[in-house]
């Protein structure tokens, strides 16, 4: 599958964020936007507002790592045109996750699934088909500059062969060169970045040493 980098403006400079993305945004594929809401993750960073200000031609892919997503999707989608959200907020009722998700859709955006690296994939095989891409976290949620956690790459290579999953899959959590060809190795062909692109000297180099793993 085709491989697509996803910068994350978590690692950005939020003082000066769209002359940050200017600089990766020829290279890449969609704009990675973690929101936090100091309830589900410990973090709080940014909302909608911000989300209206940015200035792209990048898809923007927006990480609701928040605890009521069905409520605060539709001010989001005025802005973004994709929307993930947490399994794990509906993990003992699966009639109200698959409601959520058939909810946001409504909302006319691409809705994911995101799986903290410590869930079950059990958490969304009754609903993978009516996402349209599975994230999945390869650190603890809520934080930027963390460890990558190889243990989460079996779960993207069962979604790949056993349970033949043919959309997107995004790995989010301490990616670089080397987490990355693991990653695109097992099936992850979306890969979400941000100090890794941000903090580097060469932006556009560290882009496309990312794509290069295709």
């Amino acid at each position: 599958m085709k491989i697509k980098i996803a910068p994350s403006i978590l690692s950005a400079d939020f003082g000066r964020l769209n002359d940050e993305i200017k600089t990766i945004e020829p290279y890449s594929d969609l704009l990675h936007v973690d929101v936090m809401d100091g309830h589900f993750v410990p973090n709080i960073t940014i909302g909608p507002a911000v989300v209206k200000s940015i200035k792209t031609k990048l898809p923007l892919d927006c990480h609701l790592m928040i605890t009521e997503p069905v409520k605060f999707a539709p001010e989001f989608a005025k802005y973004c045109q994709m929307i993930s959200f947490h399994a794990e907020l509906f993990e003992n009722d699966m009639a109200g996750l698959k409601d959520a998700i058939l909810k946001i859709k409504k909302e006319k955006v691409k809705v994911g699934l995101a799986l903290n690296h410590d869930k079950k994939l059990d958490l969304i095989l009754p609903v993978l088909e009516l996402c349209d891409y599975i994230l999945i976290m390869s650190v603890y949620a809520g934080f930027g500059g963390q460890k990558f956690i190889p243990e989460v790459l079996e779960k993207i290579k069962e979604l790949r062969t056993k349970h033949n999953f043919k959309k997107d899959i995004e790995i989010d959590g301490g990616i670089n060169l080397e987490t990355a060809k693991l990653a695109v190795i097992t099936g992850a062909n979306v890969l979400v970045s941000g100090n890794y692109i941000f903090n580097s000297k060469d932006r556009k180099k560290a882009v496309q040493s990312l794509k290069s793993l295709e």
